[in-house]
Order: structure tokens, then sequence, then C-alpha cells
């Protein structure tokens, strides 16, 4: 019997690892000088929580901002809970860490994608030019996003 070592799903388990400690940091200490994030998750993942319009709205997928104004955010072990402001409407989200597409902050020029895969090989994808993210699947492995795609 063979074995060998998982480095996609251990890469994985790191970059989400990554995203837990700065978000318990911000939430603990507050968001740094132009430090922000722009946040893409799954919102059809079945831990996720948002309003019904909110779903609706974004049956596929959402990316929120936290950066002037978010408030209530509470790091778990599993995933984040936070109040944004959606057209002056306070909404409360929780979303789990294996829901999370892309986590770019733009101020550091710092990004993570995580890419699913049709086939569950879990093998990590070749960086691209272009930040995007694919909606099929059920892995997902971390990899480098351009911030282009970010940019105004």
């Amino acid at each position: 019997m063979s074995r060998s070592i998982d480095y996609g799903n251990l890469m994985h388990q790191a970059m989400r690892g990554l995203i837990q400690q700065v978000l318990q940091d911000v939430a603990d200490n507050g968001l740094p000088g132009a430090h922000h994030f722009f946040i893409t998750f799954d919102t059809t993942h079945p831990a996720a929580e948002l309003a019904d319009w909110l779903r609706d709205r974004y049956p596929q997928e959402m990316t929120v901002v936290m950066q002037h104004w978010y408030d209530n955010l509470s790091v778990e072990e599993d995933g984040f809970h936070v109040t944004l402001n959606f057209g002056d409407q306070p909404e409360h989200l929780y979303v789990p860490f294996d829901a999370i597409k892309t986590f770019v902050d733009p101020s550091v020029e710092f990004g993570l994608r995580f890419e699913s895969t049709e086939d569950g090989d879990d093998e990590p994808q070749p960086p691209e030019d272009e930040g995007g993210s694919s909606e099929t699947g059920e892995s997902h492995d971390a990899e480098v996003v351009s911030l282009d795609s970010f940019r105004k």
C-alpha cells in the first residue's frame, strides 16, 4: 500500500489558518493602517449564513469588503461572523473558512485564491495573470491571485 503526502490539502489548511489568524488580529485590534480585505465566498456553502435577499441576489458567490465599516467581527475555528453595511442596511454574515474563494488585501498587494477543481485531485493550480474564481467542484487549493482584477 502506497502512502503519499497530500501537499494540496496541507497548503489548503495552512492558507485558511493564515486567514483565520489575520481576521482574529483584526477582531482583537482593528484594521491597521490602510489594510482592507476583499473576501469572495461561496454563498451555496451549507454553513454560510446570509440574509435571504443577499442569497437571492448572489446565488453562487459574493464578494464583501471589510474596510471602513464592519461590526461584530468574531472568529471561530471554522469561520467568522461579521456585520456589514449593504446600502445602509446592516446585515449579519457567517462565512465558513472553507467557503472562501479569494482573500485579497490590496493595500499590500497580497491575495489568495482557493481554486476549485472538477476532478478533486487537490493539485495546486499555477498562478494566473487574472484574478477570479471557479464555481465548480468540491475541493479547493490555495494560490496567489493577481490583484489587477480588484484595481479600479
